[in-house]
């Protein structure tokens, strides 16, 4: 599409956006309500999984690039490809739709981590974090202009796809969202989100400078909000049936053997490609970024391809020194006391090379710097039996330092 045609339609939308402005808010949102169209039964030809090879991943960057320049969004980049440092994150799982074998459709979850969420910068997420559950930001989302007015063949199984990773697979309660005011009312009116905010902020650097909203998800009280709204609906204008009952085969879910959370598909030789070679993302960062990246990234593979990291004269750089992994599964600690045996159940929500941390039982005070056994309950067949300490009671959970490594077996 033509520079000229590009501003003629964002015009005709705009004079559009103000004409409907005119409607009551809950007219606005019934019209938006009758325009779903969710397909319980879509075609073959649609494939739902996660970006993991270089082809899949420069095609959703492809296709957000060309959606966010179309939009205003962000300046054309010499790659091509909108491809940002959250991209490069393990935390960070990017989606795709296939039709065909060609990317149409993509969306970024973007978990937290030592970098934080594109849109803390501009909107305060205090209140959501004061909540418990891991929170997500929802991100990068874009479809193929051929699939823009084909009734959501492609926006509404992404977005079950999104529904259903977060609430299955990547331990996720709450998402967060940053968009321009002329698109809140759909995830408003269709999905339930709540404004962070009810002011909009007018200049958001990482969408160019274009103004913003922020808005929260609580997908623990999603399914009843949806049940309220949708549950007496026809089958296609149903999206509580839709995202909660029915089970689309064009999802392909990760296979896991462990019970990790997340899905980290950046390799040091895809790493290197988009950040080093395709675009200038590494050489660009701060020195603080830096410093955090190769925090997150600290096995030695990835050193030949990470930016050097800063160091002043007299100062040296605190990294941490080992990888850690997300985790959901069950375990146990047992402590004798008395020559009688307490079985105390947790959750063990991170593991690194030395140590696991854990979440027990409210009521439960475990005692500090006692040996205890410690059976973890890793993946589907695999089981770790360890000596295990508690030494750090944190609000998030136990510390404990173990005596030989969980994966050992």
């Amino acid at each position: 599409m033509t520079e000229g045609k590009a501003s003629r339609r964002r015009g005709l939308q705009k004079w559009l956006r103000r004409l409907f402005a005119f409607l009551p808010r809950q007219q606005r949102f019934a019209i938006y309500r009758s325009f779903v169209d969710c397909d319980p039964t879509p075609s073959e030809r649609l494939v739902l999984k996660i970006a993991e090879t270089r082809e899949e991943l420069e095609a959703c960057f492809t296709l957000l690039h060309d959606a966010y320049v179309d939009s205003g969004f962000m300046k054309a980049d010499p790659s091509g490809m909108r491809v940002t440092l959250y991209h490069a994150l393990p935390t960070t799982t990017t989606l795709c739709a296939k039709f065909d074998g060609q990317v149409v459709g993509t969306i970024s979850l973007i978990r937290d981590s030592a970098l934080g969420f594109p849109l803390q910068t501009i909107f305060d997420l205090t209140s959501v974090r004061a909540q418990e559950g891991n929170i997500a930001e929802v991100s990068a989302l874009a479809v193929h202009p051929s699939f823009r007015s084909t009734g959501g063949t492609v926006l509404f199984p992404l977005m079950k796809f999104m529904y259903e990773y977060c609430t299955t697979f990547f331990d996720t309660r709450h998402l967060v969202i940053a968009v321009n005011p002329n698109r809140i009312e759909m995830y408003e009116s269709l999905l339930f989100f709540q404004r962070l905010t009810a002011n909009v902020v007018e200049n958001y650097d990482f969408a160019n400078g274009a103004p913003a909203i922020g808005a929260h998800l609580d997908l623990r009280h999603a399914s009843d909000v949806f049940k309220k709204t949708y549950g007496d609906r026809p089958l296609r204008k149903n999206l509580y049936n839709y995202f909660l009952r029915t089970s689309l085969p064009n999802i392909q879910l990760p296979s896991r053997r462990y019970y990790t959370t997340n899905d980290p598909v950046m390799t040091p030789d895809l790493l290197d490609y988009f950040f080093n070679v395709r675009t200038q993302g590494f050489s660009r960062l701060s020195d603080h970024r830096k410093v955090l990246l190769h925090s997150i990234y600290d096995l030695p593979e990835y050193q030949r391809i990470l930016p050097p990291v800063p160091i002043r004269p007299g100062k040296g750089v605190q990294l941490r020194q080992h990888h850690r992994y997300s985790f959901k599964c069950p375990g146990q600690v047992t402590l004798t006391n008395e020559g009688k045996k307490h079985h105390f159940p947790l959750q063990v929500v991170e593991v690194s090379w030395y140590g696991f941390q854990a979440r027990v039982q409210p009521n439960v005070e475990l005692p500090l710097n006692v040996w205890t056994d410690a059976t973890i309950q890793l993946g589907r067949n695999d089981i770790s039996v360890v000596k295990a300490m508690a030494v750090r009671d944190k609000i998030n959970g136990f510390f404990f330092n173990v005596g030989q490594h969980l994966f050992g077996n």
